[in-house]
């Protein structure tokens, strides 16, 4: 399952919840943040995803995302 993956979230992040994602670009919205990284497999990719749950973010969608040119 590794690849590039966009998730998708309601709310936004500030300086200190982007440091903490670091290896994923973010880019916001006015009410949500998109999440864009690569994940080695589905245990990273639950890591990240129980992460986000526990600073309070409303997950609205995970995918994996085709490679930007």
């Amino acid at each position: 399952m590794v690849g590039l993956y966009e998730i998708r979230l309601r709310g936004r992040f500030d300086d200190a919840r982007s440091a903490r994602f670091a290896e994923f670009t973010d880019t916001l919205h006015v009410e949500e943040t998109i999440l864009r990284g690569e994940v080695l497999d589905q245990a990273e990719l639950h890591g990240v995803l129980q992460q986000l749950q526990d600073l309070g973010f409303d997950l609205l969608e995970v995918r994996p995302a085709a490679a930007r040119r």
